[in-house]
């Protein structure tokens, strides 16, 4: 049986938790980012670790009080990183995690506001040469630098992996629910604010951003007198026809024809 994410032993890790601004999916508002909260979660629950908070991005009052989410859950203090509007933080973070020297890298899997692609873990991890472990379900033990974790695999299923430190860490809804954020330690965590050079996120600035809009589903016009085959019908799951296995390709062939997918559905041009 595995051991469960409350009873790991990392004593002396030294754990980084980035964390990012929050969106609430109904009101819109400035909140700590689930998936974020999960992976500081994730962090308090190993025994004897040392977690850092590091954020990178504006220090305003609405980002201020989002990130006093993450305070609220019993951090002291919270690295941020201060960089322009629309700036690419992946040259600044991994400044600062090549200077910090963590262990453990523990991050949401993608975030809720700006670009939210997921993609910075990688980016990250490809600057660093660390390796990547996405849908981190939990962290058994640590020992003389190898983490035995497990990931979330579809369908709820787990497979225990074991990676050499130092490794970046991508957490999900798999992971366990964060607690609750308490108001006292909130408003007593501080900020360690240090302005850094930004730089300018080239392909951010040519992009239109606008909310995304609900469009109507076309129904399916169901010709039957009887009303049993018209519930049929519109309970039937219907197949989608179009689709193409590959099995047994080389990467470039895998590739080509991702490509040319992407170009038939007006994607790529």
């Amino acid at each position: 049986m595995p051991l469960d994410a409350q009873s790991s032993n990392a004593a002396g890790l030294n754990v980084a938790v980035l964390v990012s601004i929050g969106r609430h999916p109904l009101t819109a508002r400035t909140r700590r980012a689930d998936q974020d909260a999960r992976a500081v979660e994730m962090a308090l629950s190993l025994k004897g670790a040392s977690v850092n908070l590091m954020h990178a991005g504006q220090h305003d009052s609405d980002h201020e009080e989002a990130i006093r989410g993450y305070l609220g859950m019993g951090i002291e203090e919270v690295r941020l990183l201060e960089q322009m509007p629309e700036a690419d933080v992946v040259p600044v973070l991994t400044d600062a995690l090549r200077a910090s020297s963590p262990q453990l890298v523990l991050t949401g899997t993608r975030a809720e506001t700006g670009e939210g692609s997921g993609i910075l873990p990688y980016l990250l991890a490809e600057a660093l040469g660390w390796p990547v472990i996405n849908g981190l379900a939990a962290v058994e033990k640590v020992e003389k630098g190898v983490a035995t974790v497990l990931q979330a695999l579809p369908r709820g299923k787990r497979r225990r992996l074991r990676v050499r430190l130092p490794a970046i860490a991508t957490v999900d809804t798999s992971a366990p629910s964060a607690r609750q954020s308490a108001f006292g330690p909130a408003r007593r965590g501080e900020f360690d604010v240090q302005p850094h050079a930004s730089e300018a996120d080239a392909a951010l600035t040519q992009w239109q951003i606008q909310p995304a809009r609900k469009r109507p589903k076309r129904l399916k016009v169901i010709k039957s007198s009887s009303a049993r085959d018209r519930f049929k019908a519109a309970a039937a799951k219907s197949d989608g026809g179009g689709g193409q296995l590959l099995n047994d390709v080389t990467p470039e062939q895998g590739a080509e024809a991702i490509f040319k997918l992407l170009r038939e559905e007006g994607v790529l041009r």
